[in-house]
C-alpha cells in the first residue's frame, strides 16, 4: 500500500508542478503574466510522468510486487467485492467526467486572432479630412529645411499619448506594456518601422489604439 500512495503522491507533486509551478515561474520572470500549459501538452507531460514514475517504482520484482499488491488485493480477493465495486463505480464516473467535459459544447466566444499590424482601410476620414492611404504620401520627406523641428515637434507628440506604452527608449516596454495584447511595437527594432509603409504609420498613429480593428486593438 505504501508505494502505491507513494505513486500517487509523485504524480500529484509532478502534475502541481506543470499545472502551477510553470505558470508562477513564468509570472516572476514577466511580471503582469500568467503563461499556461497548453491542454494537450499537459496530456503529453502527465503520460510521461506517470509512466516514469511507474517504471521507477517497479525497477525491481520485490518493488513492482509491492505496488501492485493493493490492486490485486481489491481485484483478487472474494471477501473485497464491496469495495472492488465501489473502485469500479468510481474509476467509471471519473471517466465519464473527463470525457464530458472534453465532448460538451462551450459557451466562450470564439478566439480572435490577434495582430500586430492588422490591415488597414484603403481610406480614412481623420480630422475632417479623407485620405486615400493607397496614393497618400509624407509631405514631410521633402521640407528638408524643417527636418529637426518636425522631429521634435513629434517627439512632443510621442511624449503626450504614446510613450505610456511603447516607452521612453521607443522599444515598446512602457509603463502598461505589460498589459496589453498584442504587446506594443518596437520602434527601435530594424524589422517594425522598415517594413512598414508610411501611410500605413500614419493610420496607426492617427487613429492610435480605439480606433485599430479588433484583432489589433491592445485589450
Amino acid at each position: 500500500m505504501r508505494k502505491l500512495i507513494q505513486a500517487v503522491i509523485l504524480i500529484l507533486i509532478f502534475y502541481l508542478i506543470l499545472k502551477l509551478g510553470i505558470p508562477a515561474l513564468g509570472s516572476f520572470l514577466h511580471h503582469g503574466t500568467w503563461p499556461v500549459v497548453p491542454t494537450n501538452l499537459m496530456r503529453i507531460y502527465v503520460f510521461f510522468i506517470i509512466t516514469g514514475v511507474l517504471l521507477y517504482l517497479t525497477f525491481n520484482e520485490e518493488s513492482a510486487k509491492e505496488l501492485g499488491k493493493p490492486i490485486k488485493e481489491v481485484y483478487g480477493n472474494p471477501e473485497k467485492g464491496g469495495l472492488r465495486m465501489i473502485v469500479i463505480a468510481v474509476i467509471a464516473l471519473f471517466g465519464g467526467y473527463v470525457t464530458y467535459q472534453n465532448v460538451k459544447p462551450s459557451f466562450e466566444a470564439p478566439v480572435e486572432l490577434r495582430s500586430i499590424h492588422p490591415a488597414p482601410p484603403s481610406s480614412v476620414e481623420m480630422w475632417g479630412k479623407s485620405y486615400n492611404l493607397l496614393t497618400l504620401t509624407n509631405p514631410f520627406r521633402e521640407d528638408k529645411a524643417n527636418f529637426e523641428k518636425n522631429v521634435r515637434e513629434g517627439g512632443i507628440v510621442y511624449f503626450k499619448n504614446c510613450f505610456y506604452c511603447h516607452g521612453d527608449k521607443l522599444d515598446g516596454k512602457g509603463h502598461y506594456y505589460s498589459g496589453l495584447s498584442p504587446l506594443p511595437a518596437n520602434f527601435v527594432d530594424v524589422g517594425t518601422i522598415a517594413q512598414l509603409q508610411e501611410s500605413f504609420l500614419f493610420w496607426r498613429i492617427g487613429t492610435g489604439g480605439p480606433g485599430l480593428p479588433k484583432e489589433g486593438a491592445p485589450w
